[in-house]
């Protein structure tokens, strides 16, 4: 669409006041993108006057169109967004800024930039739908120019489009964008059979035209007959929902809703009437009618949809609706535009059309993490809705598979909370039951709830209500949270082959938490994963990256000695490359004795850890920080070891290890016991002071000549 076409289709529909402004932007878009070029070779105006034109075709306000216009300009130009709220006001700077792409900011991985991406977008939907609405339109005129990317390009442009935004205008019932989407990123993603359904479609669209016009005639004659007046005509199946359908196993010759009429009345009434019509002219086919004028859909979708047997033996579908229905099918929410005459669009929570834009604005505000977001918000746009009732007669919309604690979830944070009982159609039922379509549910709460269970988390379904039932464990929980978070990361880090305080300790780290978690303060992640809003794998692996990246920026091996020489009285009793006078700490994996052959680990902040050479976790280290480490002649120190004796399961056993090591005048700081009845085995697990191997040796010598004992060995942890 060029200029002057634009700029006239703009005159037709918005008053002169608002074309003034749309032109003062077009003028101003083109003169900042003037020397710049789409991969098609032509100017980069073009996208974003395709992007204007497809919201005026969905009948947005001229604040839409201004910024579909500029949406590019802060970003591609280096417009700063004060130039743009002093020339177009602050709504349409709030717009450009919600759409704007967020290559500029520097994230670690596209996954994560993806998933952040996502979770703005919702941020700012939250303050302005119309965000969400440019931006499909944006995709939209983007995946039309899409064969002028990369081939890399283009799948995972097609498969971001399939996963999130099409379901997207799906959800808010803009069906013209979502139809488009989804067909235009099949074409990408399997070129091959977007090639035989187009030409299998092409090939038959004769016969099908004929097929569906006899129809028409015969349906416009009879609803003449009775007085109804009503426009109705073929509807085209979507190439993507024939492949769909394809994939489930069908042939495209048994896909028979090919054939489907749409028939479009004044009123309600008529809807039924025309409906009880079609009956008695055609054979309904059982199980294939479907009410969503009594029972709408979640994105406000209404229509009687029926399928119906021709006299030749050909099933065919037929929708039936109102103008005002055919509108909000069509374009959804957009539909619904209340900015005419400056009223400002409703979000009221008694807009039941705005149902799912709430749950996700609600989504969004519960959970920290935005890839945690991005799975909820996936996981919420493909699920089917199963429609269920209150004891009062509302209707309430939720995810197939929903269970009780879903319902009272939706209804209200604190009944949830204080749920402790399910009854459906008048019964008690056990919380995790799944609803089913027209069951009337009620919740039964008590005061004296302490609150949810963690175990619910394992059979709810709705994002919303995980969400609420982490936030209550995060808020109601901080303390257990933190306490179970922390030991959790621990034993984590020490899987790996790490130690948690020196992970913690890394500036990188630091960084890094401030900048994606917003805090500074270990606990709160320590919470975060106590609650569930974070696994142990996403924390550590990060942590383990910085600590990996901040000790390659430093010469880790660059370590200075008190002094040369031999041991002194300060001194760590180990060297160090022949030195001593080192911060040193004694590894607890391994527990190494004077007398084991040792190396040192160099350790950002915390010295040099010892290790037995033999230790395993030494394989999982970095090697250039592994340094050579022995032991002086003549150390006097104690150390800690643990002994396995594995004995005869007899009584006594466990007094006689105890006595014998009294006997020696070995000090022992822990003993414990484990016996196997089936096999008539038993354990015993002494940890002893010694100071050094070979006084280790003699004392595991004397233990295996207690009776019955058959082993003992020094425990590696």
């Amino acid at each position: 669409m060029d200029k002057q076409e634009f700029l006239e289709k703009a005159k037709e529909v918005y008053k002169p006041a608002s074309y003034a402004r749309i032109v003062k932007a077009f003028d101003y878009a083109e003169e900042r993108h003037k020397d710049q070029y789409r991969l098609s070779g032509e100017p980069y105006i073009a996208h974003p006057v395709e992007v204007a034109a497809i919201l005026m075709d969905l009948g947005m306000d001229k604040n839409s169109i201004i910024a579909a216009l500029l949406h590019d300009v802060v970003e591609d130009t280096g417009v700063k967004e004060s130039e743009l709220k002093e020339r177009f006001g602050g709504t349409v700077t709030s717009l450009v800024h919600g759409v704007t792409k967020l290559s500029m900011l520097n994230f670690k991985s596209k996954e994560e930039a993806q998933a952040e991406n996502y979770r703005r977008m919702f941020l700012a939907m939250s303050n302005d739908i119309r965000v969400i609405i440019i931006k499909l339109a944006d995709r939209l005129h983007n995946m039309r120019t899409l064969s002028f990317k990369d081939p890399a390009s283009r799948l995972r442009i097609a498969q971001e489009t399939l996963d999130i935004y099409a379901p997207i205008a799906a959800r808010l019932g803009i069906a013209s964008i979502k139809g488009e989407l989804e067909d235009l990123a099949l074409k990408y993603l399997h070129p091959e059979d977007f090639k035989y359904i187009t030409s299998k479609v092409a090939a038959t669209r004769d016969e099908r035209v004929q097929f569906v016009n006899r129809i028409i005639a015969r349906i416009d004659a009879k609803l003449k007959e009775l007085g109804i007046k009503a426009e109705i005509n073929g509807r085209p199946k979507h190439y993507y929902s024939i492949w769909r359908k394809m994939q489930k196993g069908k042939s495209f010759e048994e896909i028979y809703d090919l054939h489907a009429i749409r028939i479009i009345v004044d009123t309600v009434k008529d809807c039924y009437e025309v409906l009880g019509t079609i009956h008695t002219m055609w054979k309904p086919l059982p199980y294939r009618f479907k009410d969503y004028i009594s029972v709408p859909k979640s994105n406000m979708y209404q229509s009687l949809h029926t399928t119906v047997l021709s006299s030749v033996g050909v099933p065919f579908e037929i929708q039936i609706r109102t103008h005002e229905m055919h509108r909000i099918a069509e374009y959804g929410i957009a539909a619904h535009w209340k900015y005419k005459q400056g009223e400002k669009f409703s979000t009221d929570s008694n807009d039941q059309k705005l149902a799912w834009i709430r749950n996700v604005m609600e989504l969004q505000s519960e959970v920290d993490d935005s890839s945690e977001f991005l799975d909820m918000l996936k996981l919420d746009l493909y699920q089917d809705q199963v429609y269920v009732f209150t004891p009062a007669g509302d209707v309430i919309n939720l995810p197939s598979g929903s269970t009780g604690i879903d319902f009272a979830y939706s209804v209200h944070s604190e009944v949830g909370n204080k749920c402790v009982g399910i009854k459906i159609n008048s019964k008690m039922a056990h919380l995790n039951t799944k609803l089913e379509n027209g069951d009337v549910v009620e919740v039964i709460t008590s005061s004296a709830s302490k609150g949810p269970s963690r175990d619910w988390l394992n059979f709810v379904v709705t994002p919303s209500a995980k969400a609420k039932i982490r936030a209550f464990f995060k808020k109601e929980m901080k303390e257990d949270n933190v306490r179970r978070g922390k030991d959790m990361l621990e034993k984590e880090a020490k899987r790996r082959g790490y130690n948690l305080s020196e992970l913690m300790a890394c500036e990188e780290w630091k960084s890094y938490m401030l900048k994606k978690y917003n805090t500074s303060q270990p606990d709160e992640i320590f919470s975060m994963i106590g609650y569930g809003g974070l696994t142990t794998n996403q924390v550590v692996v990060k942590m383990i990256d910085c600590f990996k990246s901040q000790m390659a920026k430093e010469n880790v091996l660059d370590i200075k000695p008190a002094r040369p020489g031999g041991v002194s009285g300060g001194g760590s009793g180990v060297l160090i490359k022949g030195y001593d006078g080192f911060l040193i700490r004694f590894s607890h994996c391994c527990n190494p004795l004077p007398g084991d052959k040792i190396v040192g680990y160099v350790s950002r902040g915390r010295g040099v850890s010892i290790h037995r050479a033999d230790c395993p976790n030494i394989s999982g280290y970095e090697p250039e920080r592994l340094i050579e480490a022995s032991w002086p002649a003549g150390i006097g120190e104690k150390f800690t070891v643990s002994v396995n004796i594995e004995g005869d399961d007899r009584t006594g056993l466990f007094s006689d290890v105890a006595t014998m090591l009294n006997n020696m005048k070995i000090y022992m700081t822990g003993i414990t016991a484990k016996a196997d009845k089936e096999v008539n085995t038993a354990i015993v697990t002494v940890t002893i002071e010694v100071d050094n191997l070979e006084t280790l040796d003699y004392v595991i010598n004397k233990l295996r000549s207690i009776k019955g004992v058959y082993n003992v060995y020094r425990k590696s942890k």
